[in-house]
């Protein structure tokens, strides 16, 4: 279709079509490939070693095991229960992965890292744009080389796949904005749409909540009508009906409260780790999560202070600022509190770095390299061994493997969650508890043990009696749990960096399980 000069922004059906015909020219090809190679490098680098830790990683490789299992794409279910934790997309990946490369670490951890991959590119496009190609290239570094996003990078949790879609609703919008092409907006309908399939309505109103205070503080609010609600509305509700649509019409109530009231209500409002709710917490997770940049970034404002300090601030640097400052004022005023929740932060603040280093570009490729080295190394060296203690695959392997476990016998365990070793094994576990452990709990802990635990409960007292029972210990607990043993009933197999294995035969005319020591 033919355009002649100056009709260009008057014909808005080319219009999105030159948008990114723009931002391709603007592109360095070798650069965009360098980042692809080298995050997809140390993003992939070691997965199928990672073996699968507890408790999160396992509740999702199970959920989605079952839902495969039992044919049942729509809703997610963990021990054969409904589980309303996290909505169906992060269980689809893992499903679509597990049917590429079958059912495995590397498996599990490929979307993560895809969508790491996708985050740097989206780093990088929009760094390009709003300042410089080279400002583009090195904040996609930054972001590649920060500690706590290579960490989450190789993870099994769904934060990658949020971070991706949350940003890129502000990414679009912000371009909308500032070309005054709003069409562009429907992108970030979509990209919301999704964000609420993977995480829930957080998807959509914390990039709602930054974007509106943004405008407010330009005093532009009302430039918010611009965007095509009505069509961007309809796109969004396509989206998110998807699932949510089958999930409310299978389940009704039960979903709305399970997944709306518990899993996000009540998080936001009930804390999960109260030793974790300190007004601190997302200032220490900034320091050390994006390591070394933090520091480098404090230095370079340190450095740079007196050219910044009489300059008035660019409508991309607010946005950057309000950005990552939004999402961590946003979850410091939640009361559950986990570190991968500000993830999303690391994009602006990768911007922001590249930004404020632009001029120390000889600092910048070095501490990337020394990074990359240095993760080359830590995959082997501490990833590996790392989520091997913090994981039931060896359990798993020994039960099957060398005490050679039939369907019928029982496997209990105390002081862990060990989901990781029904995902490895297929073999139904127990989770063991005192009276006394129940009776200690606060009625926050007696909530939050019900939202999570999924797996089958049985007390001391309902263990069964005259046959044998495997049961497997946390080592911090060993002792306590031994002394709630009739003495001579058990015996020590064999101890892992992850727990105990005991072998355990209750008779009918042992002491009285209300009688023994607690």
């Amino acid at each position: 279709m033919g355009v002649i000069a100056g009709q260009e922004e008057k014909d808005e059906v080319p219009g999105m079509r030159k948008f990114f015909e723009d931002r391709l020219h603007e592109i360095d090809a070798r650069h965009l490939w360098i980042l692809i190679l080298f995050s997809s490098f140390l993003f992939l680098l070691g997965n199928w070693q990672l073996a699968f830790t507890d408790p999160v990683e396992s509740n999702y490789v199970l959920t989605a095991k079952e839902m495969l299992e039992s044919g049942d794409y729509v809703s997610p279910r963990i021990y054969g229960e409904y589980w309303y934790d996290k909505p169906a997309f992060f269980y689809w990946e893992l499903i679509a992965s597990f049917q590429l490369f079958g059912m495995n670490e590397f498996a599990a951890r490929f979307f993560p890292a895809v969508f790491s991959v996708l985050s740097v590119l989206l780093t990088y496009c929009f760094g390009t744009k709003v300042y410089n190609e080279k400002t583009g290239f090195f904040a996609g570094l930054i972001l590649s080389t920060a500690v706590g996003y290579w960490y989450i990078a190789k993870a099994v949790v769904t934060d990658m796949s949020l971070m991706f879609f949350s940003n890129a609703v502000l990414v679009f919008f912000f371009f909308a904005y500032r070309k005054d092409r709003w069409k562009l907006c429907y992108l970030s309908f979509l990209f919301a749409g999704l964000a609420v399939l993977t995480k829930g309505p957080i998807g959509i109103l914390l990039p709602g909540f930054i974007l509106t205070v943004f405008l407010c503080v330009r005093k532009e609010p009302l430039k918010l009508l611009k965007a095509p609600w009505l069509g961007g509305s309809l796109l969004f509700l396509l989206v998110i009906g998807i699932w949510y649509y089958p999930m409310y019409a299978l389940h009704g109530a039960d979903f709305l409260h399970g997944f709306l009231g518990d899993h996000n209500f009540t998080r936001a409002s009930v804390s999960e780790h109260p030793k974790y709710d300190v007004w601190y917490y997302y200032t220490v997770i900034f320091l050390v999560g994006f390591c070394p940049w933090s520091f480098a970034l404090l230095y370079g404002i340190k450095r740079h202070w007196k050219e910044f300090r009489g300059r008035s601030v660019e409508p991309v640097t607010l946005f950057l600022l309000l950005w990552a400052l939004l999402i961590t004022l946003f979850y410091q005023c939640m009361a559950t509190k986990y570190p991968t929740y500000t993830l999303p932060s690391f994009m602006p603040w990768a911007l922001l770095t590249a930004h404020v280093l632009a001029s120390h570009e000889l600092l910048l490729k070095r501490m990337v390299s020394v990074m990359g080295v240095l993760y080359i190394a830590l995959a082997f060296l501490v990833a590996v061994p790392l989520c091997r203690q913090n994981s039931g695959k060896e359990i798993g392997r020994y039960l099957m493997e060398e005490l050679q476990l039939g369907p019928q016998d029982f496997v209990g365990h105390y002081g862990l969650y060990m989901t990781s070793v029904v995902f490895y094994t297929g073999h139904e576990m127990y989770r063991i508890v005192a009276p006394s452990d129940m009776a200690k709990m606060s009625e926050d802990e007696r909530k939050w043990d019900a939202i999570r635990n999924r797996m089958p409960t049985v007390s001391l007292e309902e263990l069964p009696k005259n046959q044998d029972l495997y049961l497997i210990c946390d080592k911090r607990r060993y002792e306590r749990f031994r002394q709630m043993l009739p003495e001579g009933s058990w015996t020590l197999l064999k101890e892992f960096s992850s727990g105990m294995v005991l072998k355990c035969r209750l008779e009918d005319e042992m002491q009285r399980w209300s009688g023994v020591k607690r």
